[in-house]
């Protein structure tokens, strides 16, 4: 059987916060495969495979950014989470707005988890390990069979 790595896309404008994920996901030995997107618009490419995009891995988890050029988190959040096709994709909003109507609102949207990026880099980097361990050991995302250690198999 081969291990097959998950398919993490990142929705991210800030290159800093671009930069500490990567440094979390090599920091912490995850395995999985991250794509970087920079605005709203670039993100439905990626998940519907269009554009600069044609052939690019279908998602298994997003991190998504809510304050992004083009189309906002948001709107991307609602056009993920409204087809069919892909609302069983996880979203983690990854973000820096604490407010609670932004927070309501991604929920009303069907965010399956809200985290406020912490200003500290060892916390945020601490957070994007505690996302990945749950989203790859704990649960099971659609289409994905598990080994008892949480690895996926293809």
């Amino acid at each position: 059987m081969t291990v097959q790595p998950i398919e993490v896309l990142l929705v991210e404008d800030d290159p800093g916060d671009e930069l500490i994920t990567r440094e979390a996901f090599e920091d912490n030995k995850i395995r999985n495969n991250l794509h970087v997107v920079r605005d709203g618009l670039e993100a439905l490419d990626f998940i519907y495979q269009r554009g600069a995009h044609v052939g690019a891995p279908r998602p298994d988890h997003v991190l998504l950014d809510l304050n992004l050029p083009k189309y906002d988190g948001r709107q991307v959040l609602e056009k993920i989470k409204g087809d069919p096709e892909l609302r069983a994709i996880p979203v983690v909003v990854l973000t820096t707005s604490s407010a609670e109507e932004d927070i309501l609102r991604s929920y009303k949207l069907f965010a399956n988890a809200y985290v406020t990026k912490p200003v500290d880099l060892e916390q945020f980097m601490a957070v994007i390990r505690q996302i990945d361990e749950f989203f790859v050991t704990v649960v099971r995302l659609p289409g994905r069979t598990r080994l008892p250690d949480g690895r996926g198999l293809a």
